[in-house]
């Protein structure tokens, strides 16, 4: 077992089994096991994991502490930066703080202020790109982080990253032995990656990922459907900005090894079902709704029998 991220000949990394025992590790000690509920106003089929309660609401937490438990000799003691879409930040300023690390993070002008005040309460660094888009704002964090010998950590393109967010997750998700369909809201892709890697590491082929992102930013659908990642694009406003943005060449290969589907949502069905869980007494942000906007639609019709669980990946709206 490797303690360092996998490559191949392609540049593009590999999460082992030690990426993701450490990933347990570091979740376990300080990160909350949150709930799955059942939904039967929505469907009787459908439950909710509800990463939405997490420490600094949202599952973001994971990846940020499984990286900083994880750092390299050669990483030790170097600036932490990072861009973020809010969550990403958030769960890297949690981290940071609860470790003794300094943290600068870069955010695009269009964070809502609940994300932005709370990472900068957590002790962290703010600084606020002019650019509204994910991908100018990381362009001028990693350039940041070269000018200062630090250390940039993505929020998906990152093994320990999305073996936290992912596998960490889907652990606790393979343990229910009625878990026939997991629906996955898909951004840059790092918490896919990591939920394959775990469903393999588990032998839990027999449950059906379905990756859904919104129609106004379809990186990852688009990079399936052409073959090929795309690393930039800039789309359409949406109720989900921390879905925007590309994808990378390792969270692409995941998706398309497994042949997973990603299919799209409308930000009409984004909003409704941000409304419909609110009623339930959940508070769910745009992000997270599209995987509870397509299995309000589907979770009857799936072939399977069993529970369809969608993952609720944040709560910071």
């Amino acid at each position: 077992m490797s303690d360092e991220a996998t490559t191949d000949d392609s540049g593009t990394w590999t999460i082992d089994e030690g990426h993701l025992l450490a990933a347990r590790r570091a979740v376990d000690a300080h990160a909350l096991r949150t709930p799955v509920v059942s939904t039967p106003s929505l469907s009787l089929r459908l439950w909710l994991k509800l990463e939405s309660q997490q420490h600094t609401g949202s599952f973001k937490l994971r990846g940020a502490l499984t990286r900083l438990a994880n750092l390299q000799p050669d990483e030790l003691g170097r600036p932490l930066v990072v861009a973020s879409a809010g969550n990403h930040g958030l769960g890297m300023a949690y981290a940071a703080k609860r470790l003794g690390m300094p943290l600068k993070v870069w955010v695009p002008s269009g964070v809502p202020e609940v994300k932005r005040a709370g990472i900068a309460a957590l002790g962290a660094e703010v600084m606020v790109c002019d650019d509204a888009s994910y991908d100018g704002t990381e362009r001028l964090a990693r350039a940041d982080a070269e000018e200062r010998g630090g250390l940039f950590v993505s929020p998906f393109d990152d093994p320990w990253v999305a073996a936290g967010n992912g596998g960490s997750l889907a652990e606790e998700l393979f343990e229910l032995a009625s878990l026939s369909t997991l629906v996955v809201p898909v951004g840059g892709g790092g918490l896919l990656a990591g939920i394959l890697a775990a469903r393999t590491r588990r032998g839990r082929e027999d449950v059906r990922v379905v990756g859904v992102q919104s129609e106004a930013c379809p990186a990852m659908a688009e990079s399936l459907k052409q073959g090929a990642p795309i690393l930039e694009m800039h789309g359409d406003a949406t109720l989900a900005e921390g879905l925007e943005g590309g994808v990378s060449a390792s969270t692409f290969r995941y998706a398309q090894q497994a042949a997973v589907p990603v299919e799209l949502v409308t930000e009409r069905a984004i909003a409704e079902a941000m409304r419909d869980t609110r009623t339930l007494g959940y508070r769910m942000e745009g992000s997270a709704a599209v995987s509870v906007a397509w299995a309000r639609e589907h979770a009857a019709s799936e072939p399977k029998e069993g529970a369809v669980v969608a993952i609720v990946t944040g709560g910071n709206v």
